[in-house]
């Protein structure tokens, strides 16, 4: 496939989602069994709105079942699942199948929803499920059920329509199976957030437009909310969140709050309040290091570099206004990291009021994106100086974790 996009100035080819995969693997399956007909390569018309010709390959044939595979093309994207191989089979179901079928994982009887199997309402005949290397889920607050595999929603609905294309074309109700499998997917899943989200045995089959899309900031934005989605299920209503692991350092540290209830936000700090809002929680503490954390007294919510800095400005403007001079606020704005403006800082007495002025500016942008349904608290850190402070109003957020 070669179609491309052009971000932050470069030019990146687009991929296929898992989804995607699977589809094409379960319409050439069914294609063979169904029609006798061997594909080499099938159309998959994707809810993006773009058609995408995906080579298959059949690894087993028979009367009875058909197993072909898709190998994952993720583009210029920095997939953990480019290049993995993506199976799917279709089999025939004989009468009472579903006794036989019921000593899965979660599954009762393929026909009843409280099952771990997934039912097509629009192809009434078609049943699907994971296989070796597809994750299950173990944890609420997912898309599935406990028990059911980690297939998405819009993942699932393609594959029930590929399929269902050549059942149409085959003129064929008979009752049949839809098993995807990843062969490699456990050791994959060890690479993605699928073990925090309480998802074993292997990789989720994702993917809400078909396409992939380079450097996607959707898919990481999307975990966060899966993530806080899980807590919210369980009736947990402070949300501790981290950038990433320097945070999650200072947490078990210095505080009390169980990392199990926490959440990675990367840099996308506003997502994740906004997010934390739309779930009900009704306290946010967030903990990182002030090389990120600063940006929010500018009102930065995305910390990442490529959308803002900030930090030399922002030290030098609070150096200013706590009683430095032109002098200095250049020293600072000279500065290559906030370890050494910290440093700088702290030879003039000035390393204190500073940050105090600063958590206390970062605290007002929080909390005024947050709004009046939750209460936002911010704790800085350095690698070098430890604690540095922390926003007005977080001892009474602190006080909430117990």
């Amino acid at each position: 496939m070669e179609m491309y996009v052009n971000k932050n100035q470069k030019q990146l080819r687009l991929g296929i989602t898992t989804g995607t995969c699977c589809s094409a693997a379960a319409k050439a399956a069914a294609s063979l069994l169904l029609l006798g007909v061997p594909q080499k390569s099938v159309i998959i018309h994707t809810p993006k709105g773009i058609s995408v010709e995906v080579a298959v390959e059949t690894l087993e044939e028979s009367a009875q079942k058909v197993s072909c595979m898709v190998i994952k093309d993720s583009g210029d994207d920095p997939d953990v699942t480019n290049r993995a191989q993506i199976v799917a089979s279709v089999e025939r179901l004989e009468a009472g199948w579903q006794k036989v079928y019921g000593h899965l994982p979660g599954v009762k009887s393929a026909a009843q929803e409280a099952g771990g199997i997934f039912h097509s309402e629009e192809y009434p005949h078609l049943y699907l499920d994971g296989g070796i290397g597809v994750g299950r889920v173990t944890r609420a607050g997912m898309e599935q059920r406990i028990g059911q595999a980690a297939i998405n929603v819009v993942p699932r609905r393609m594959i029930f329509e590929a399929v269902g294309e050549i059942c149409t074309l085959a003129d064929c109700g008979e009752e049949l199976l839809i098993t995807v499998s990843v062969p490699k997917g456990e050791e994959l899943a060890e690479r993605t957030f699928n073990p925090r989200l309480g998802i074993v045995g292997g990789i989720s089959i994702l993917g809400t437009s078909g396409i992939l899309e380079p450097m996607s900031e959707k898919a990481i934005v999307d975990t966060i909310e899966m993530e806080i989605r899980q807590l919210a299920a369980l009736g947990e209503k402070n949300l501790c969140v981290t950038p990433g692991n320097y945070g999650q350092g200072y947490v078990s540290q210095y505080l009390k709050p169980d990392l199990a209830h926490s959440v990675k936000c990367s840099n996308y700090i506003g997502e994740t309040l906004d997010l934390a809002v739309s779930y009900g929680m009704k306290n946010f503490l967030l903990v990182g290091n002030v090389g990120k954390l600063v940006k929010l007294a500018a009102g930065i919510m995305n910390t990442h570099s490529r959308v803002a800095d900030g930090r030399c400005e922002i030290f030098a403007v609070h150096t200013v206004l706590c009683g430095g001079d032109a002098r200095m606020a250049e020293e600072i704005m000279a500065c290559i990291n906030t370890e050494e403006m910290l440093r700088l800082l702290s030879q003039w007495g000035l390393k204190d009021a500073v940050m105090e002025s600063i958590c206390k500016k970062a605290g007002e942008n929080l909390q005024r994106r947050g709004g009046s349904a939750i209460r936002c608290g911010a704790m800085m850190f350095s690698e070098k100086f430890g604690y540095l402070g922390q926003t007005p109003g977080t001892g009474e957020v602190l006080a909430e974790f117990g």
